[in-house]
């Protein structure tokens, strides 16, 4: 992690795309932002779009946006992501599910900076700073023909890889404290940790990574007696039992 933190501190200011690698839920997304808000770009805005999420056959539209009339449900124009990034940056997630055909008009978008909407004929040209992250290996991807490998290079000027959880032991504890206290501003069960709880904690081999953490300790907050998780109260152990 402190190579990660040095390489952000060595990218935040410059604005050439990043590609952000790691598994489900390292933080791939809290890298983005970070990149973001602390960058040259951080009075514009960050625009999230997680190609995963939409249909493929709604992707273009979503991304680029669309003209009124040129499918069946569009009702009126309406703009894309990228165009709402305008001046600020366009965030990636899932880079890795996007299908082929739409790869190749997304690397268009990338060199050139033209928005073209579905069913429309004007151009528009839009300035935004490119942030893509996957849980995929794209380079197996681009080997099995499933991803461009155009298109690849122009996503990883830069790469951040974020580890896995489990290599990482030293920072669960400072972590769980963390998310337990942020859980406390936000109006969420909050709770002390015991130190068996903290044994268990360290001993798990956290597939989920950090999101699945927090997850944990919300839920054992809720159901701690006193204020305080015990080991018992963790989920981990139920199922394990």
């Amino acid at each position: 992690m402190e190579q990660v933190f040095a390489l952000l501190a060595r990218v935040l200011h410059t604005d050439v795309p990043i590609l952000v690698t790691g598994e489900t839920g390292t933080g791939k997304e809290l890298v983005a932002s970070a990149l973001h808000k602390h960058g040259p770009r951080r009075k514009g805005p960050l625009i999230a779009v997680n190609c995963a999420a939409i249909p493929a056959t709604l992707l273009e539209a979503e991304l680029f946006g669309h003209v009124k009339g040129s499918f069946t449900g569009a009702h009126k124009d309406r703009q894309g992501y990228a165009e709402a990034a305008d001046g600020g940056t366009l965030f990636l997630d899932e880079i890795g599910e996007m299908p082929m055909e739409m790869q190749a008009k997304l690397l268009r978008f990338l060199q050139e900076g033209e928005v073209r909407p579905v069913g429309g004929n004007a151009v528009k040209f839009v300035d935004v700073r490119v942030v893509a992250a996957t849980n995929r290996a794209l380079e197996n991807q681009i080997r099995a023909g499933a991803f461009r490998e155009d298109l690849y290079y122009r996503l990883a000027v830069l790469t951040l890889s974020l580890p896995s959880l489990r290599e990482r032991r030293d920072d669960i504890e400072p972590l769980a404290r963390f998310l337990l206290s942020r859980n406390e501003g936000e109006g969420l069960p909050t709770a002390k940790l015991s130190d068996d709880a903290l044994e268990v904690l360290r001993a798990f081999e956290w597939p989920g990574n950090i999101r699945q953490l927090q997850n944990e300790l919300t839920r054992a907050a809720a159901f701690a007696q006193g204020g305080q998780i015990h080991a018992a109260d963790l989920e981990l152990v139920s199922k394990k039992a």
